[in-house]
C-alpha cells in the first residue's frame, strides 16, 4: 500500500498538498452543490450533476474554483506559516482575557502619555494621549471580537483591531517629537512611495493620491490607520484558510 501511494505521489508533501487542494476545492464546491467535501466514504457519498444543465454548472463551477486555488493554497501555505504564532498569542489572550489585554495596552501607551506630559508641550501630549486612547480601545476592541466572534469576526475586526493598536501611538508620538522622526515618520514615507509605485500603480490611482493628498501631519495617522485593515485581513485570511483545510487539533 504504502509502495503504491509513493508512486502515485500520495506521500509526504505531495499527498499534503493534493489533500489540501481537495479539501478546498471541495468547500468551494460546496457553496453552491450538496455533499461535496470530505463525502468519499459518506453513506449517501458525493452528489453528482444529473440533467445537462446540472452538468454544465457544475463543472464550471469546478473550473473556477480550481483557478481560485492557484491564487488562494499560496495564501493557506503563508497561514499554516503564521498560524503557529497566532496559536500563542490567543492562547496568551485566553489567560489574560479581554480586561487582561487591555491592562496590557494601558500600562504601554499609558508610559508614553505619561512620558510625553513630562517632555513635550501640552498640544503634543494631548495628541499622543488621544493616540494612546485609540490604541488602547482598539486592543480591546481586537480582544473582545477574537473572544466573541467566529472565524469571520476574527478576520474581519479582530486582526486590523490589532494592527491598529500597535501602529498609531508610535506614529502620533513621532508626529509631535522630532526625535523620533528619522525613525518612524521617514521609513513610513518610503513604505508609502512604494504603495503607490506598486500595488497602487494600477489605474493611475496613486497619480490622483499624489494630486489630491499630501504625507504630512495627520496624513501619516491616516494612512496607518488605512494599512492596519487590509494588513489584519492579509494575516488573518491566509490563518482562516489554514483552519479550513487543516483544523489546529489535526
Amino acid at each position: 500500500m504504502s509502495t503504491r501511494s509513493r508512486r502515485g505521489g500520495g506521500g509526504g508533501v505531495v499527498g499534503a498538498v493534493r489533500a489540501d487542494l481537495g479539501r478546498l476545492h471541495g468547500a468551494w464546491m460546496e457553496i453552491i452543490f450538496p455533499r461535496q467535501r470530505g463525502r468519499g466514504h459518506s453513506v449517501m457519498g458525493k452528489w453528482k450533476p444529473e440533467t445537462l444543465p446540472q452538468k454544465i454548472g457544475y463543472h464550471g463551477w469546478s473550473v473556477l474554483g480550481t483557478i481560485g486555488l492557484l491564487v488562494l493554497y499560496p495564501l493557506t501555505v503563508l497561514g499554516f506559516a503564521t498560524r503557529y504564532y497566532a496559536v500563542k498569542l490567543d492562547s496568551t489572550r485566553t489567560r489574560l482575557g479581554i480586561v487582561g489585554i487591555t491592562g496590557i495596552a494601558v500600562v504601554a501607551w499609558g508610559t508614553l502619555t505619561v512620558i510625553a506630559h513630562l517632555r513635550l508641550p501640552f498640544d503634543a501630549f494631548l495628541a499622543v494621549a488621544a493616540a494612546s486612547g485609540v490604541g488602547i480601545v482598539s486592543a480591546a476592541l481586537a480582544a473582545g471580537f477574537s473572544k466573541v466572534g467566529g472565524r469571520l469576526t476574527s478576520v474581519l475586526f479582530a486582526y486590523p483591531f490589532a494592527m491598529t493598536a500597535i501602529f498609531l501611538p508610535p506614529v502620533v508620538a513621532a508626529l509631535v517629537t522630532p526625535a523620533l522622526q528619522p525613525y518612524v515618520l521617514d521609513p513610513s514615507y518610503d513604505f508609502a512611495v512604494w504603495i503607490l509605485d506598486t500595488i497602487l500603480h494600477v489605474g493611475g490611482l496613486n497619480e490622483w493620491l499624489r494630486a489630491n493628498f499630501t504625507l504630512e501631519g495627520a496624513a501619516y495617522a491616516a494612512m496607518w490607520i488605512g494599512i492596519s485593515f487590509p494588513l489584519g485581513w492579509f494575516l488573518g485570511i491566509p490563518i482562516a484558510l489554514a483552519d479550513l483545510v487543516r483544523p489546529s487539533d489535526d
